[in-house]
């Protein structure tokens, strides 16, 4: 930890958060860490984070990294007592299962002796906070809480072996499942808090075995200075040289536990609708098989992630937006994409069963059709590009829901109350 970050203001906490994912990556759990860092430190608490060097979501080494060195960035100039420090991982190029617990111990390895480090600091920290993916880490967050005595929190942006599970990553009743969901319920039971973002998700936690009195839910948040309704953005589809009258935009991580292979599935049968482009806008392990499965298909264009600043201008370049998933993950994750994709003022279709946890969010913000089911998806595509009116009505219920339900101010003031009771009980 940096000079300037020893102290901090009288009422002002000390925490290491500790997560995998972070700025500078641009999608994903890493914005909501880091924005959840910027947004403590600028309250006046002195925070340091340990995180990984960026690989998400190209699951490659970024170029101007050291592959085996520690890296301190000064992410926020403006305030010095956020200090963040990246760690070498291991990154493999194709993420099967035992590549993945691989990728994540490596982590849990590396991040050990700057959490020790910070633990065994002048400012050692009164909260420690890991953020699941990785669940490894927890270890490491656990035991620079047992050295400083600090009080833990975990936070759940998904429940990655159960994901892993659904998927196929690993093999329900085989060892290594057996043993990560192990290792996961070890892991629950010693946080003081543990935490996620949605309803159902949470009614996980105590049928995994965590005390009720130590649930909390944090809802991801929408960026709702960057990202606004809005007419259609002409320039960004020009600069993606896209000239149809209509486009439906899928952007984010192409990775499998979305269900991305239904994509080129529904462009097939939009094919004959010469007005539509379908634009698959991102990067991850999926990208070279969605784009050689669409090779032959005129209506479908790829893109880059954009920059962050350009986000807002990508969303609105769509008439609608897409978010497939598969039946398994419904409830095990909730797409952190979703958010912005609502405050767009666009309707979102998603593949999701009634009742899950994808479909209540969305509610009548959009269309639920079910997962793997490519004839429905691409039928409610159609009637909603066909349907001006009812588009503009559940982008208006989309964008108040935004703004009521996923407000950044709200849900980190909410946050920071609930770490300063936890460091003090009495303060509530």
């Amino acid at each position: 930890m940096n000079a300037a970050a020893q102290t901090c203001e009288p009422d002002g906490l000390n925490i290491l958060i500790i997560g995998i994912n972070f700025a500078p990556e641009i999608i994903s759990t890493g914005v909501y860490t880091t924005g959840m860092a910027q947004f403590l430190a600028r309250r006046g608490h002195n925070v340091s984070v340990v995180s990984a060097h960026p690989y998400y979501p190209e699951w490659c080494f970024r170029k101007g990294w050291p592959r085996l060195r520690y890296v301190r960035s000064a992410l926020d100039q403006a305030h010095p007592s956020l200090s963040v420090i990246h760690c070498p991982l291991y990154v493999p190029g194709r993420p099967t299962g035992l590549r993945r617990i691989l990728h994540h111990a490596s982590f849990a390895l590396t991040s050990l002796a700057p959490a020790l480090a910070s633990a065994l600091s002048r400012a050692r920290p009164d909260v420690v906070i890991v953020v699941a993916p990785s669940l490894l880490s927890a270890l490491t967050g656990l035991i620079a809480a047992r050295v400083s005595g600090a009080k833990t929190w975990l936070h759940i942006q998904d429940f990655e072996v159960e994901a892993a599970l659904a998927t196929g990553l690993l093999k329900p009743g085989g060892r290594l499942g057996r043993l990560a969901l192990a290792f996961e319920q070890f892991v629950l039971k010693r946080f003081n808090r543990v935490s996620t973002i949605s309803a159902p998700m949470l009614a996980k936690l105590p049928q995994k075995g965590v005390a009720q009195d130590r649930v909390r839910e944090l809802r991801n948040w929408a960026d709702l200075d960057l990202i606004s309704p809005g007419p259609v953005d002409a320039k960004m589809r020009a600069t993606l040289g896209i000239t149809t009258p209509h486009v439906v935009l899928y952007s984010g991580n192409l990775a499998n536990k979305q269900g991305l292979e239904i994509l080129s599935e529904v462009a097939r049968r939009l094919s004959h609708r010469g007005d539509i482009t379908m634009l698959i806008c991102g990067d991850g392990p999926m990208r070279s098989s969605l784009h050689q499965a669409c090779k032959d298909l005129p209506n479908v264009r790829f893109a880059p992630l954009q920059p962050k600043e350009r986000l807002g201008a990508l969303l609105r370049a769509a008439d609608l937006h897409l978010l497939p998933q598969i039946a398994g993950a419904a409830d095990l994750v909730l797409p952190s994409k979703l958010k912005n994709m609502l405050a767009s003022g666009r309707p979102v279709v998603a593949t999701a069963n009634p009742g899950t946890a994808l479909a209540d969010e969305i509610g009548d913000a959009g269309v639920i059709t079910a997962p793997g089911d490519a004839s429905a998806l691409a039928l409610a595509i159609c009637e909603l590009v066909d349907d001006p009116v009812r588009r503009l009505a559940m982008g208006q219920r989309g964008g108040k829901l935004v703004r009521t339900r996923w407000n950044p101010s709200v849900i980190l003031k909410e946050f920071e109350a609930q770490l300063l009771e936890l460091k003090d009980p009495t303060s509530s």
